[in-house]
């Protein structure tokens, strides 16, 4: 088969390849704009951009804020032709204050997940950025579709449709992810492609189906892009890649990583995930103490261990005592490669 462009709105991608967003400091200005750069759209994560910063703690909003717009302006430096976009979790603290940032920087796509994006039509009224929600069933690309016309009187661009297979915290119930009840992707796939088509008359607009979760070479593509998918979405491949913005202990451990290695975990977000399997997800006890406040929802009473610190810790290479969120495929990546290479593997059927 012929390989498509994506087309999303008056955007259009050499390549319906999207590198999904990975934080924290996972997906930045290099891996999103060599992925740009090779045709696909690179995806910055927005989750505590700014946790480098000396006065983080005492400051997160102001740092993140800084971070944010510095890895937009590089990122564009890099990829001055390339589609960039940002990827932010609804359940972060600060949501509105960040997203409104990325507008103002121009960027070009804004997708979210962890959450319904409800209010992101208002966050982005009267620019040019392009918005996508991230849904794991039928029934929230519905309401979300619904919500977005009554209120806003528009449709979304793009909608990331991510199956059980996939890195991170995953939409489904952890029952149902042990039970194996949840929906296979192309089964999600086929049920969002009917959802939007009314949406797509209404708005006389194409609304871009994009598959995500366990997405791992061409085969895998190929056949999303043949049930109807107009491109892919893939994070956990360009995790062991030289411009993957990651410590070089963090790409190791995914080298390293058995299949038996990644499992489902409990996250502080309130929604299971799939990480590797280390010595923090071990431990019967962990350090709850929050510092942070990067989730609305978060009691440190509660929850097992304080994602940003585990997530920091992973970005500075700590493997052992950080989250290291994964794909079910993860494990299959035996060597470092270059953007160039993963992107070419992917479009190879």
């Amino acid at each position: 088969m012929d390989l498509p462009q994506l087309k999303i709105g008056d955007l259009t991608a050499k390549l319906p390849i999207i590198q999904g967003g990975m934080g924290v400091g996972i997906s930045l200005n290099k891996l999103a704009s060599a992925v740009a750069n090779e045709g696909g759209i690179g995806i910055i994560s927005g989750v505590q951009v700014g946790f480098r910063d000396p006065n983080f703690i005492k400051d997160p909003l102001g740092c993140n804020l800084r971070a944010l717009e510095s890895e937009i302006k590089l990122t564009k430096a890099k990829a001055p032709n390339g589609i960039i976009g940002v990827n932010f979790m609804v359940a972060m603290e600060n949501y509105n204050e960040l997203v409104k940032k990325a507008v103002e920087c121009k960027v070009d796509l804004i997708i979210s997940g962890a959450g319904l994006p409800l209010e992101l039509p208002n966050l982005v009224k009267g620019s040019n950025t392009k918005i996508a929600p991230i849904v794991s069933s039928s029934k929230a690309a519905a309401l979300i579709c619904k919500v977005w016309d009554r209120k806003n009187r528009l449709a979304p661009d793009l909608i990331i449709v991510e199956g059980p297979l996939a890195g991170g915290h995953l939409g489904f119930t952890k029952a149902e992810l042990q039970s194996k009840e949840a929906s296979t992707l192309d089964n999600i796939l086929l049920d969002v492609i009917k959802v939007v088509k009314p949406y797509e008359k209404k708005y006389n607009k194409n609304i871009a189906i994009i598959a995500a979760g366990g997405i791992h070479d061409g085969r895998d593509v190929k056949r999303l892009l043949q049930l109807g998918a107009n491109g892919v979405q893939v994070g956990t491949r360009f995790i062991t890649t030289h411009e993957c913005d990651a410590h070089d202990s963090y790409k190791l451990a995914y080298l390293k990583a058995e299949e038996n290695d990644i499992n489902l975990v409990t996250s502080p977000v309130g929604m299971p995930g799939r990480a590797i399997i280390n010595d923090l997800i071990r431990r019967d006890e962990c350090n709850k103490h929050c510092l942070y406040k990067c989730l609305e929802s978060c009691r440190p009473k509660e929850i097992p261990y304080c994602i940003s610190q585990a997530l920091f810790d992973a970005a500075n290479g700590d493997i052992n005592n950080g989250l290291l969120f994964c794909g079910v495929h993860g494990y299959k990546a035996n060597k470092l490669q270059s953007v160039k290479e993963v992107m070419n593997e992917l479009t190879n059927f």
